[in-house]
């Protein structure tokens, strides 16, 4: 039976957060024990155990996603956009190269005004792994992100809603589920503590300054990818904006150090995370008019020809 797509999501979410709470600290165990007994597991039990929390809610999240996919009635790959056709390699060049540009023209500004320097440790050998890392990290996250955002939930909503509202919430939910500190660990681990980390992680909700332009500038990112899928159809574009976006995203903290800033300065240039700036939000507004421009034309030209056929 097929679910409503913003109930099914919550359900997912709901199942996904829960089950990646009460898996976090086993796996954190888990890993403290083999570390005691292998030391390849040393810099993995070195890890924050927010971090555990997050594997344990992504790994979660993927093994759900095909289960979510059958409640919206999803039956095929090719009906989420992942159609071959002749331009795929066209269109994740394309969106790659929109992503890369938009947040290497932020890092720019912020290094030429002085907000941010180049990290005095870098050295060769931390710059080619941090290349690497940050490539493979675009390229998982941008395939199960633009899969499950646009994909899955922007394709059922816009099947049932128009257009606009489809892409609003589509790209609100998006906001709020990447809309998440980073916050300390406890002192002591216990089966409760993933709920506990969850809760510190929500805690950018209830703070102003960190909520605006944070919040609104991952919806105006979510947008932006929404459209390059509902033009298309297809999830190539998407996903090749999205792994442009997290390369910088990963990369930027690597590359450079934050400098001495004021709190005013700071809501401007925002905390080394690109996202949660005021000049982040600057750059991808006029790219969001783009965006939003190229679909709203082949929208209206796809509705036109349909209208001749009709008549």
């Amino acid at each position: 039976m097929e679910m409503r797509p913003v109930r099914a999501l919550l359900v997912y979410l709901l199942l996904v957060f829960v089950l990646g709470a009460l898996l976090a600290p086993c796996l954190f165990w888990v890993v403290q024990y083999l570390a005691q007994h292998f030391s390849g597991f040393s810099h993995m039990a070195a890890n924050p155990f927010h971090r555990f929390v997050n594997r344990s809610l992504l790994g979660v999240a993927v093994i759900g996603l095909w289960p979510f996919m059958r409640a919206l009635g999803i039956g095929s790959w090719e009906s989420v956009g992942f159609k071959r056709t002749p331009s795929t390699s066209r269109e994740l060049i394309l969106g790659f190269s929109w992503g890369f540009a938009s947040l290497a023209l932020v890092a720019l500004i912020a290094f030429g005004f002085g907000a941010r320097k180049i990290n005095p440790n870098l050295t060769a050998l931390l710059l080619v792994w941090g290349l690497l890392k940050a490539l493979a990290s675009a390229t998982v996250v941008a395939i199960l992100e633009e899969l499950l955002f646009r994909g899955a939930l922007l394709g059922s909503l816009r099947r049932i809603h128009p257009w606009l509202m489809a892409l609003l919430v589509s790209s609100a939910l998006y906001a709020i589920v990447h809309f998440f500190q980073r916050p300390q660990s406890p002192t002591d681990i216990h089966w409760f503590s993933g709920f506990e980390i969850l809760g510190r992680m929500l805690h950018g909700f209830a703070e102003p300054e960190i909520l605006f332009p944070g919040f609104l500038t991952l919806t105006v990112a979510g947008a932006i990818l929404g459209l390059a899928f509902l033009q298309t159809g297809l999830l190539y574009r998407s996903i090749g904006l999205h792994a442009g976006w997290i390369f910088w995203l990963k990369f930027y903290s690597l590359l450079s150090v934050e400098q001495p800033l004021s709190a005013k300065h700071r809501l401007f240039w925002g905390s080394g995370k690109l996202f949660d700036s005021m000049l982040a939000l600057t750059i991808l507004l006029p790219v969001l008019a783009v965006f939003w421009r190229n679909y709203v034309r082949s929208h209206d030209s796809s509705m036109a020809k349909r209208s001749e056929k009709l008549a």
